[in-house]
């Protein structure tokens, strides 16, 4: 009978190992595209070629706001 229990236990064991690394390459994996999503998104050159009248606007009122003060 412990016998039984000690296989028992380590297929469990086996398994709960088998599932945290499968977790944690899922977790990498979602880290990994996450990281791309924000690279990309805070890419000054593509924002401007999306939106090239907003980043003039932007341009053109921190250069009124900057040579205004004094």
């Amino acid at each position: 009978m412990p016998a039984e229990h000690d296989r028992e236990s380590d297929a469990a064991v086996t398994r709960a190992v088998a599932e945290l690394e499968d977790a944690r390459d899922k977790f990498s994996l979602s880290m990994t595209a996450l990281e791309r999503g924000v690279a990309h998104s805070f890419q000054w050159r593509t924002w401007v070629g999306r939106k090239p009248g907003t980043a003039l606007a932007l341009a053109f009122g921190l250069g009124i706001f900057l040579g205004a003060r004094r």
